[in-house]
């Protein structure tokens, strides 16, 4: 494993990248020819329940992402392989010292017969911060995809940052999901009853199956404040609030035992 970070010229903020490939490796199971964190974002590769799946666990080497920061993680299952990637705590967008807002790239390929987990642990918008998010998925048309999305805006007692994050899915080449969620000071009516009225976590579960191209999971209601959606695609979003971290995570994994995942 490798480690580089640098600071962009001109900025206060640190410019990482890290990347992992996973592939079949003959033998039923997955390897990792390439895991390579960088600065703030650590890469380990830890023990998984499925044999024939990888698993790799993103750890905070330090405070991040701060304003102007930029951090990139790029992550792809070649044709056949089969990797969990996941988190060890949350992340806390935090001030810094520049103006800049931090961005946080993600970007998911996954090849013919492929399975991908993207569940990294929660992402907490600190007071006074402002963090672009982005997540684009590539997906193969016999690729399998599961990407958990949680965001918790403000510690215990303390207003949000600015926080903007967008979700982008295409398969076989062709759109299947472009959304972008605003929320925090500056956004337009982010805290209202039409929007998240007054609570505080909001998290996303998306679930691309190609065993769903005939009959996808029906639409329905989780509770009062979740939802399931099929998307036109064989894939579903489920779309929750909760007023903290917990009670979202118990609602996402109810939905994720519906899916049959």
């Amino acid at each position: 494993m490798t480690t580089t970070a640098t600071a962009p010229q001109g900025t206060a903020g640190v410019s990482a990248r890290a990347r992992i490939t996973a592939v079949p490796d003959g033998r039923g199971g997955t390897a990792l020819p390439l895991l390579s964190g960088g600065g703030p974002v650590a890469l380990r590769r830890t023990r998984s329940a499925d044999p024939s799946a990888a698993r790799v666990t993103l750890v905070g080497a330090m405070s991040a992402p701060l304003r102007g920061d930029r951090l990139a993680v790029e992550v792809r299952a070649e044709a056949g392989a089969a990797l969990r990637v996941d988190g060890s705590a949350a992340t806390l967008a935090l001030p810094g010292r520049t103006a800049e807002p931090a961005r946080y790239d993600v970007r998911l390929e996954a090849g013919e017969g492929g399975l991908l987990h993207w569940l990294p642990e929660p992402l907490i918008s600190v007071s006074g911060s402002d963090l672009r998010q982005q997540l684009r998925a590539e997906l193969a048309p016999g690729a399998r995809l599961v990407v958990r999305d949680e965001q918790v805006l403000g510690r215990t007692g303390e207003e949000p940052g600015r926080l903007s994050s967008r979700l982008t899915v295409r398969r076989a080449g062709r759109p299947l999901l472009d959304q972008q969620l605003d929320f925090g000071p500056g956004a337009p009516g982010w805290d209202g009853g039409a929007a998240l009225g007054g609570h505080r976590a909001v998290g996303q579960l998306l679930v691309v199956d190609p065993a769903w191209d005939r009959e996808p999971p029906r639409a329905r209601v989780l509770g009062e404040t979740a939802v399931v959606t099929p998307l036109a695609g064989p894939a579903v979003l489920v779309t929750a609030l909760a007023p903290d971290a917990l009670q979202l995570r118990r609602v996402l994994d109810s939905a994720l035992t519906f899916t049959s995942w």
